[in-house]
């Protein structure tokens, strides 16, 4: 038989298959700390509980499974995220109640203020502090994606200024250096990690400025290359 004919005859529903889906672990920083976007569940399973922005492959519209991520992101926040990375795949037969599934699990930053008004009409939308998860009831396991996703993001705030992505278009530099200290976990020092940031030549300086504490800052964005930047030594 011919690889052509085989095909046309070939029926997927011969074999079992597992339930798949994506869910996204999206991240924002605001208030001064990292927040991360949460959807109560208006069905079962789980019915009630809190869980990430995802859903099912809609085989009819969705090429890959990033147009899926990207979908579902775009539902909930109105826009489409300025980094998306893929984080891990989990599996299992009891990750949901209704059978075997799998889920594609992504990691997201977007500015705060550019979704704050598409959200603020969602009721069933909310952005949760990262260290208030353990007051949440969350559904399957998402309570472990999250924490696979902070550690990534950890990771990265380590060696690069990925974190960025999570502020507005416009930050000071005292905005990325505490934003990576909430992801490290510890303070750094002022001097070493502006010394870093402007040897690197990662930011590009505007001419606007904006009150902190009474002084003014200067205001910088991201160099369209910056993102994929790695520092030789950690920054903490």
């Amino acid at each position: 038989m011919e690889e052509q004919d085989y095909l046309k005859t070939y029926d997927q529903r011969a074999y079992a298959t597992p339930l798949l889906s994506v869910d996204s672990v999206l991240f924002t920083y605001h208030e001064q700390s990292l927040k991360v976007l949460l959807v109560q569940r208006a069905k079962h399973p789980d019915k009630g509980k809190w869980g990430l922005p995802g859903g099912f492959i809609d085989m009819q519209t969705d090429k890959t499974i990033e147009d899926t991520v990207m979908r579902k992101l775009e539902e909930k926040t109105g826009v489409i995220p300025p980094y998306i990375e893929q984080l891990a795949t989990r599996g299992n037969a009891v990750r949901d109640k209704r059978g075997w599934s799998v889920t594609v699990c992504y990691t997201a930053l977007i500015a705060h203020q550019n979704c704050r008004v598409n959200i603020s009409t969602v009721s069933e939308v909310e952005w949760v502090d990262s260290d208030r998860l353990d007051e949440v009831d969350l559904a399957f396991d998402h309570r472990e994606i999250i924490h696979i996703a902070r550690e990534r993001l950890r990771q990265k705030a380590l060696y690069s200024i990925v974190p960025a992505y999570a502020l507005p278009e416009k930050f000071t530099l005292p905005e990325l250096q505490h934003i990576h200290e909430l992801l490290i976990g510890k303070k750094l020092q002022k001097k070493s990690f502006r010394r870093r940031i402007e040897q690197a030549d990662l930011l590009h300086e505007t001419d606007e400025k904006r009150a902190l504490g009474g002084r003014p800052a200067t205001l910088y964005t991201m160099k369209k290359s910056s993102g994929s930047y790695t520092f030789i030594r950690n920054l903490g």
